[in-house]
């Protein structure tokens, strides 16, 4: 009787080591809480967005947020060169839409990462499978120059987001609570 209790056990705990995923032995605590409060941030952010900013770039905001969330499926190579710009929303202003920059995601056979190389303001980092439809990124933030430091590093350089599928040619990352300047930033990408 004690064998399949004891079995029981053994399988559940492994079962529990291997559902935590590689990601919480990565992310800290306050990218956990950063995370966790995502979408009362996020409605902060665009309160101040909406009520402060200039009506084009609303409007362009409110495009790329409405966009159809897609699966990140087998079918979706993230892998290449893209197009970056950076939005941020509340705190110093309450709306700001940068120029376009330039990204690329490789794949190093543990998974994608991205990197920002162009533009003063860069990050560098990787993704994690959260569901289907959303991507945790955990990166770095450096000023070009800079060699960017590692995950983990402090509040100051990590970063931490959600990653959208917009279409077969673009995305979105959303970082709640950044360590510059604004309550959310989105990078959005498109090739």
């Amino acid at each position: 009787m004690r064998f399949p209790i004891l079995t029981v056990l053994l399988i559940c705990i492994a079962h529990s080591a291997f559902a935590d995923g590689t990601i919480n032995k990565i992310i800290t605590a306050s990218d956990k809480v950063r995370l966790a409060s995502h979408e009362t941030t996020k409605a902060q952010a665009l309160s101040e967005a909406r009520k402060g900013g200039e009506p084009a770039d609303i409007a362009k905001l409110n495009d790329i947020l409405a966009a159809p969330t897609l699966g990140f499926g087998e079918n979706f190579d993230m892998t290449g060169n893209w197009q970056c710009r950076t939005i941020k929303l509340g705190k110093t202003t309450p709306l700001v839409i940068y120029s376009w920059f330039k990204c690329r995601v490789t794949d190093d056979g543990s998974g994608w990462m991205l990197e920002k190389i162009s533009g003063s303001q860069r990050t560098k980092g990787r993704f994690f499978t959260d569901s289907d439809t959303r991507l945790i990124y955990l990166g770095s933030g450096f000023i070009a120059g800079e060699k960017p430091k590692k995950y983990g590093s402090g509040a100051d350089t990590d970063e931490v987001g959600y990653a959208y599928r917009m279409s077969t040619n673009s995305f979105r990352i959303e970082f709640p609570s950044p360590a510059l300047e604004s309550i959310l930033d989105v990078l959005e990408l498109k090739r």
